[in-house]
């Protein structure tokens, strides 16, 4: 997988977590589907910035999403 797509799908499925953890906090249940969504999250964003070489600035990262949003969009 491609260091960028992985940094971009991270992004995307961390922060459509925040919303399952908060909903599930209200109704005061534990969010486990969160934290795992959190955790894969987490895991890809991880993957991509140990497989980059050099790694990633935060200056980098809206070029970066902006440009596989573009790779993909017909």
């Amino acid at each position: 997988m491609d260091p960028d797509l992985a940094l971009s799908l991270g992004m995307v499925i961390a922060a459509f977590s925040v919303p399952s953890i908060l909903s599930a906090l209200s109704d005061r249940r534990a969010p486990r589907a969160s934290a795992i969504t959190v955790l894969m999250g987490g895991l890809l964003i991880l993957y991509a910035v140990q497989t980059k070489p050099g790694g990633y600035t935060f200056n980098q990262v809206p070029d970066v999403f902006v440009s596989v949003v573009a790779r993909y969009m017909p």
